[in-house]
């Protein structure tokens, strides 16, 4: 087709509607890319996201490394035996900085994310309780697992999905997360294990692992069920170690035999990619390990997902060797140190309270002062996307569907810099808002049940 032509037929798409539900008679060549584009400016600025805790920037170097990469399909481990040995090298060394025992080589997978890890992690504690309950001779119809209201989607999507009773306490007064005593209380021969979480989408804060773990071993001890821990670190497992290396969390305390981590999240990985590791060989069941017969070459896999690309295994490879210990404990920190001065900062704008500070992982969250009447955290909100700031606002889940906050995520690439303008434009909004001399409308359920963790 003539250049003249295309470029007519392109205007005659353009002056008209861009395709949506067919494929257009004509390709766009070239022009496609400007169009969309086009279309892509009206997303958020993804460094202005506060909502989320997915990585919004690399090095170049690694998002060069990436592009390289993303081809190579990870599952093809014989056709591109270095892209699985990264794999490898990766599993080994967060086995190490979660203290598995033994050393390497240790025994996990890397995964699209941490909701896929934290399922396999589910399943092998449902596999592994049901081997115990039939040595036993007893019934496998009604397995249980117990964990916090505040656990993200993807452990009720576990439970729906696999046929497993969700037994979640709900938040009570100041407690935010599972406790070590509400937990035990819901543990029966049917817990396939308690979930313990590293950090709380809703607030920032870590779950009391240790603690937890204690009261399951004084359970077991004295005569109750002997159930297994799985650590959801989606957040914290990139974080704790470089920060609180003596919190007691990971494969140290011998009840943990599971963990997920998120390495798009604070192991600073564009998405998607997350990983699973167990203690040992012996906690993860042999049934779900599948020897597979793929293009000439037999492996085992043990990974809900078959194909994907093998990039962002090879840019979590590459961030722990550019960034090192060192590296991740300086990034890490200057997060939280962020993340702390914001939230003390806000704490001395008069409307409003803190929840959390954002000294345990670099995420706050804060409410309204009682006496805020005429505005609520949901107009905060509409008002700072106006200046392009991305904070979201929402309800905390049962007991406390009282209690409404903004939560702030800081990630790499928000500097004190960034956080004086965010200040700036929350002073500014704020005072407006409290200018106001009657009550906003009241936003609808749909509207405030929009966001998701």
């Amino acid at each position: 087709m003539a250049s003249t032509e295309s470029s007519r037929l392109i205007l005659d798409e353009v002056l008209g509607r861009l395709p949506r539900d067919e494929i257009p008679t004509e390709g766009f060549g070239d022009a496609a890319s400007d169009l969309i584009t086009n279309e892509l400016l009206l997303d958020g600025n993804s460094r202005l996201n506060l909502a989320t805790f997915v990585t919004t920037w690399m090095p170049p170097d690694a998002a060069a490394l990436m592009a390289a990469t993303a081809d190579k399909n990870m599952i093809d481990k014989d056709e591109y035996p270095q892209t699985a040995e990264l794999e490898n090298r990766c599993v080994n060394m967060l086995g190490n900085l979660w203290h598995a025992p033994g050393g390497a080589p240790a025994t996990g997978c890397s995964t699209t994310g941490s909701s896929e890890a934290a399922m396999l992690g589910g399943l092998a504690l449902k596999w592994r309780w049901r081997e115990r309950m039939r040595a036993a001779g007893k019934p496998t119809d009604r397995p249980n697992l117990v964990m916090g209201i505040n656990v993200q989607v993807c452990w009720d999507k576990f439970c729906r999905y696999w046929d497993v009773e969700p037994r979640l306490v709900p938040m009570e007064g100041e407690r935010f997360h599972l406790g070590a005593e509400e937990a035990v209380k819901l543990c029966d021969e049917n817990t396939i294990g308690v979930v313990a979480i590293l950090g709380s989408t809703f607030d920032g804060s870590y779950e009391p692992v240790k603690e937890i773990a204690d009261a399951l071993d004084k359970l077991a001890a004295g005569g109750g069920p002997d159930v297994p821990i799985h650590v959801d670190a989606a957040s914290g497992g990139f974080i704790a170690p470089f920060l609180d290396p003596k919190l007691e969390w990971d494969f140290r305390l011998p009840r943990v035999q599971s963990i997920n981590s998120s390495g798009h999240k604070y192991g600073l990985v564009y998405p998607g990619v997350g990983w699973a590791l167990w203690r040992d060989r012996d906690a993860l069941p042999r049934d779900l390990v599948f020897e597979v017969n793929y293009l000439g070459g037999k492996m085992p896999t043990f990974a809900l997902n078959f194909s994907r690309p093998g990039s962002q295994v090879v840019a979590q490879y590459f961030m722990l060797l550019s960034l090192g210990m060192h590296g991740y404990r300086t990034v890490q920190g200057v997060a939280r140190d962020v993340a702390t001065r914001l939230a003390s900062e806000i704490a001395k704008i008069g409307p409003y309270r803190l929840v959390t500070d954002g000294s345990q992982l670099p995420v706050f969250a804060f409410a309204l002062a009682p006496d805020v009447s005429n505005y609520t955290v949901f107009d905060v909100s509409l008002r700072l996307r106006e200046r392009g700031w991305l904070v979201p606002a929402y309800t905390f889940p049962a007991n406390r569907e009282d209690l409404s906050v903004l939560r702030v995520v800081v990630r790499a690439g928000m500097t004190h810099d960034m956080a004086d303008l965010f200040l700036r434009d929350l002073r500014d909004q704020t005072k407006s808002l409290e200018q106001l001399t009657e009550r906003l409308p009241q936003r609808s359920e749909e509207e405030r049940e929009a966001f998701r963790h």
